[in-house]
């Protein structure tokens, strides 16, 4: 109670009304997999154009993510989180102007092909710096380098000029503490390639031309099942992997396109395993290369509802063989899902929509062979270019035996309802367990529901059809309210995807009308 311990006018705020709970987002997705480069720890990736920045482009036969991240895009994702691999014992390239160390941003032997350059700024009659940093894909020889920064004509007219892969320029830079322009403070905040640190004393970085970092950046060993899943027992800042992504509440999407390489398919159980443990998240899940025949077709020995199981493959168009590859669908289908909820909502089935990007399929799939996969839970992207209708994802079902669990979108809604419920009345935790908190839980829940229902996510002519929210005596025991807990009772209706639409017509006789 407030204290009122001498005369006066006292102007107070009082909370009116139901604590408002806001639906949490569904869209968002997390990738694990290895990339030309970058950092290791997680990273929020909002475009294709973001991916390449960070991550750089295609890595042919050794990862399926730069290509599930772009199908990703491509199919109406807007937000994923990216956990980069590397091998056991990969190293960081690392390199030095002056007192400044400058570290690759991440391990492995991209970091050797960093280039950094120092020069006067533009800005005269101070002591500050230009810093120049070039990443090549495919360096050239330091017989042939030209500086591709140059503007003199002599080397814009080289033929052996090469422009890099990324170039970034850092202009006006000091190394005085506590300014706004300080080197490692703009470099670290900024840079895409490298991370830097003082091992002595700050001081003017003296000139230089362009130089590489030392060649300590490496691969490391071959890449495990283990370097993808991670190990949740290290500090939260050297998490990689699965174990990454673990603690990131916004990933409601989980994806390893790798899983299907060989050696590691214990990545899909692991998937699973963080679905199941989290329940606030839904696993995609990819079917092997070359599973031809539809009565055999190897999916996942688990059964649950928090994961869907997509069939067959996909082929498209890599720009940077040229040509066509075929790769798992993991991808667009998480592009699709993402898609679906923005336009429509989680409630709505991730299905009969078109795989942007898709020129063909592995195998085809008519309806004989999906009237055998369905019913086992298989969903399969189908080709309706025939008909004019391209290539579609044609499936919403999950992995679950359980007539309850099996689509798709019932899974999800559930998911979404539970952890907005969870994350929007976090504010009962000890108030105290009596009628009005009662009373303040079944009002926030029910608008939130009431929200839900008319969104078209929930069944029923009447939001009493559709929903209940009980907190009162008849939820809990005195044994409960003496031991603390909160007992509230919730049941949703949830729509169920039109699976199969049936039209009985029959003739309409004269005689039948009369």
């Amino acid at each position: 109670m407030p204290e009122y311990l001498s005369p006066g006018v006292y102007v107070e705020e009082v909370n009116a009304g139901p604590r408002p709970i806001e639906g949490v987002s569904t869209s968002t997705a997390g990738f694990v997999g290895a990339t030309e480069r970058g950092p290791t720890e997680a990273r929020l990736v909002t475009s294709w154009s973001d991916f390449l920045r960070w991550y750089g482009g295609y890595v042919p036969d050794v990862s399926y993510l730069p290509h599930a991240i772009q199908g990703f895009f491509d199919n109406g994702g807007q937000r994923c989180f990216v956990a980069r691999v590397v091998g056991d014992q990969a190293g960081t390239a690392v390199g030095s102007i002056g007192t400044l160390n400058v570290f690759a941003s991440g391990h492995g032997t991209w970091g050797n092909k960093i280039m950094v350059k120092v020069s006067d700024a533009s800005q005269v009659g101070r002591p500050w710096s230009r810093v120049s940093i070039l990443y090549f894909k495919n360096p050239p020889a330091p017989a042939d380098f030209v500086d591709p920064t140059s503007s003199k004509p002599e080397d814009l007219a080289n033929p052996k000029r090469r422009e890099p892969d990324v170039l970034e320029v850092f202009d006006n830079l000091t190394h005085l503490g506590g300014a706004s322009n300080n080197v490692a403070t703009v470099l670290n905040a900024s840079s895409r390639l490298v991370r830097v640190e003082w091992s002595g004393a700050a001081q003017k970085l003296p000139n230089q031309d362009f130089a590489a970092l030392a060649t300590q950046g490496n691969d490391g060993a071959a890449l495990t099942a283990a370097e993808y899943i991670g190990d949740l027992s290290k500090p939260v800042d050297k998490l990689t992997g699965l174990a990454a992504l673990e603690s990131i509440d916004e990933i409601s999407l989980l994806s390893v396109p790798d899983e299907v390489r060989q050696g590691l398919s214990t990545i899909t159980d692991e998937v699973i395993n963080q679905c199941e443990r989290l329940h606030d998240r839904f696993g995609i899940i990819s079917t092997t290369q070359g599973q031809s025949d539809a009565g055999h077709v190897a999916r996942p020995g688990r059964d649950t509802s928090y994961a869907g199981f997509y069939y067959p493959w996909i082929e498209i168009f890599d720009t940077s063989i040229n040509d066509t590859r075929l790769i798992p669908p993991s991808g667009h289908v998480t592009g699709i899902f993402a898609r679906t909820d923005i336009e429509r909502g989680v409630h709505k089935a991730p299905a009969n929509e078109i795989v942007r990007g898709a020129r063909d399929i592995e195998f085809p799939v008519p309806k004989g062979v999906q009237d055998i996969l369905n019913p086992k839970g298989i969903n399969c992207i189908r080709d309706f270019r025939p008909s004019l209708r391209g290539i579609r994802l044609w499936g919403a079902r999950t992995l679950s035996s359980d007539g309850q669990w099996k689509y798709v979108n019932v899974r999800r809604l559930f998911l979404f309802v539970e952890e907005s419920i969870d994350e929007g009345t976090q504010w009962v935790v000890f108030e105290p367990n009596d009628e009005p908190t009662w009373a303040a839980v079944r009002r926030s829940i029910s608008n939130f529901l009431e929200r839900v229902w008319r969104s078209g996510a929930l069944f029923g002519a009447t939001k009493e059809e559709a929903f209940f929210v009980k907190c009162d005596r008849t939820t809990m025991t005195q044994d409960d309210i003496d031991n603390g807990r909160l007992v509230c009772l919730i049941g949703i209706c949830p729509v169920k995807p039109a699976e199969f639409v049936i039209f009985r017509i029959s003739q309409k006789t004269a005689e039948a009308q009369a």
